[in-house]
């Protein structure tokens, strides 16, 4: 079984598009996801984007998919300390909200999926990245450019 770990984007990306990960991975985040994600829904109805009855089904979505939840002090002081190595103190995108997905893919995961370019660049080196086509195949047929949702 292959872990991933997944942030906001990429999971609001899952519940846009309608995909199910095979039972082959396990999705895993930090306990702000459910945060992250009810925030970016809500301001994106507020900007117009999507309907609130959209918004709400895609939080139906994220709800039901198995995404194991993490949040323990062991996860928070390595998020703490990758913050201050990386130097994410200041900036809203680089923070320790990024830090906690980073600190979780060390701790448990083979890979962190995130659409955000600028964030997947700034970790090279530090915890592998997946491509979002990885969590659409299976282990065995996977080929690391799996292509994207």
């Amino acid at each position: 079984m292959t872990k991933y770990v997944v942030d906001a984007g990429a999971v609001l990306q899952l519940a846009s598009a309608g995909v199910e990960v095979p039972g082959e991975h396990e999705l895993l985040a930090p306990t702000l996801l459910r945060s992250q994600t009810l925030s970016a829904l809500h301001e994106a109805v507020h900007r117009g984007e999507i309907p609130a009855d959209v918004a709400r089904d895609r939080l139906t979505r994220i709800g039901r998919m198995p995404i194991r939840l993490l949040g323990d002090a062991v996860l928070r002081r390595r998020a703490w300390d990758l913050a201050d190595q990386l130097g994410w103190a200041s900036t809203y995108n680089a923070s320790t909200y990024n830090a906690e997905y980073v600190a979780l893919t060390q701790l448990q995961a083979d890979a962190f999926v995130t659409l955000d370019a600028e964030l997947a660049r700034s970790v090279k080196g530090i915890v592998p990245t997946a491509s979002r086509g990885e969590l659409r195949s299976s282990p065995r047929a996977a080929t690391g450019n799996a292509g994207s949702l």
